[in-house]
């Protein structure tokens, strides 16, 4: 249980310090028009977009740790979560996520490689927050 909480924990914190900030760069960039930090409330709660985000991110962070168990080469692991971060949760965006909301999303190269790298830089954040946690404990 302790385990599920910090990876949630992980995950949540890496949305906000990780993924916002590389959202910020990507928009500083000129390469996508999205801001960071949307705080535009979102049903069905009312929840600022940003905050909604990061929960999702504690969802994929329980996943990730999870699925990175197993892995025992320390290089291998910060690899996987990295690879982990930035093209599963990509997919699910593009895949599930946006024709249950009805969006359409522009499926180019370059919102692919913007959606690998905000998400990229997640897992990379799930990992060290995670790490830094896990050693704390």
């Amino acid at each position: 249980m302790k385990r599920v909480l910090l990876a949630f924990v992980a995950g949540f914190a890496a949305t906000l310090v990780f993924h916002q900030p590389m959202l910020w760069i990507l928009k500083t960039m000129g390469m996508i028009d999205r801001a960071p930090y949307d705080m535009k409330p979102v049903p069905p709660f009312g929840v600022p977009s940003a905050i909604s985000l990061a929960f999702w991110g504690g969802v994929w962070g329980i996943i990730m740790i999870a699925a990175l168990s197993r892995i025992r080469s320390e290089k291998l692991w910060w690899l996987a979560a990295i690879v982990f971060g930035a093209v599963l949760p990509t997919l699910v965006a593009g895949l599930v996520v946006a024709p249950l909301k009805h969006i359409t999303m522009p499926r180019t190269p370059a919102m692919v490689a913007v959606g690998l790298l905000v998400n990229g830089a997640w897992g990379l954040g799930t990992a060290v927050v995670y790490r830094l946690t896990a050693r704390s404990r």
